[in-house]
């Protein structure tokens, strides 16, 4: 299910009929209201989310062993319940250049640090280790100062903060300004954020694509997941990055931004 979920949200061809007969019944019967189809191949279907909110919430069952005898068949009773996330972030209070860790259980959080008022969400590992320089790009960017003793830096990648008990905690944060990779990607980690955070998240791009547009270097791997990244784009408002993506046929990566 998992594996269905994670190719789901990175815009990948799946065999949807399959996928169906994996959904908890609660979901079967509504998947026309959550789930967009379009075949692409044989056997393979390009999947639109309809219900962000629902997504995340199947996310978390997708992770949860159903009840205690559905864990111990997959090895260990003591699963249910219990799931765990880690986050790595940056914040003030560090002595180095070593990121704390947030445990997020499924009835408690062990954080050791105070949380800044905002966070910066950064997708790629290599620009989370640089969260100087993408405060500031991400200040730039936004037009006002991110200063390090006012946003934490979280590593967001694999879409970890999609993740249902990660949204609930992100929701703690006053602002959450989202730092991804500009594809289908990067705008559907965005859009299941922003359907859980609401107007606390923001999406962070230049405001002028222009000079930049030299620095979309990724091909699509697909004709539908080039247009469903249009669609994502302009389905946040984010006419400019639609516009780039039109002009160059291609997308960019975070790492491009820190590409000197």
């Amino acid at each position: 299910m998992n594996d269905y979920l994670d190719k789901i949200l990175r815009g990948q061809p799946i065999n949807y009929e399959a996928f169906l007969k994996k959904l908890p019944d609660s979901f079967r019967r509504r998947h026309r209201e959550l789930f967009a189809a379009e075949k692409v191949k044989t056997n393979r279907w390009l999947v639109t989310i309809l219900d962000e909110s629902a997504f995340a919430e199947l996310q978390d069952v997708a992770q949860t062993p159903v009840s205690r005898l559905d864990a111990a068949k997959k090895g260990n009773s003591h699963r249910h319940g219990t799931e765990v996330s880690f986050l790595l972030v940056y914040h003030q209070g560090l002595a180095s250049s070593r990121p704390d860790v947030v445990v997020i259980g499924s009835e408690s959080v062990d954080i050791g640090f105070q949380r800044a008022r905002s966070v910066l969400v950064v997708e790629n590992e290599r620009n989370f280790f640089q969260y100087a320089q993408m405060l500031d790009f991400a200040s730039e960017t936004l037009g006002k100062r991110l200063a390090f003793s006012e946003c934490d830096v979280l590593l967001g990648g694999g879409n970890r903060v999609t993740r249902g008990a990660i949204l609930d905690w992100l929701k703690g944060y006053e602002e959450v300004f989202c730092a991804f990779d500009y594809d289908a990607g990067g705008l559907q980690m965005f859009s299941t954020v922003a359907a859980s955070l609401g107007d606390k998240a923001t999406f962070v791009q230049p405001s002028d694509w222009q000079p930049w547009l030299g620095r979309f270097r990724k091909l699509p791997d697909t004709t539908e997941r080039f247009t469903r990244a249009i669609s994502l784009a302009e389905g946040h408002g984010l006419m400019a990055l639609a516009e780039a993506f039109r002009a160059t046929g291609k997308f960019m990566e975070q790492e491009m931004i820190l590409d000197e």
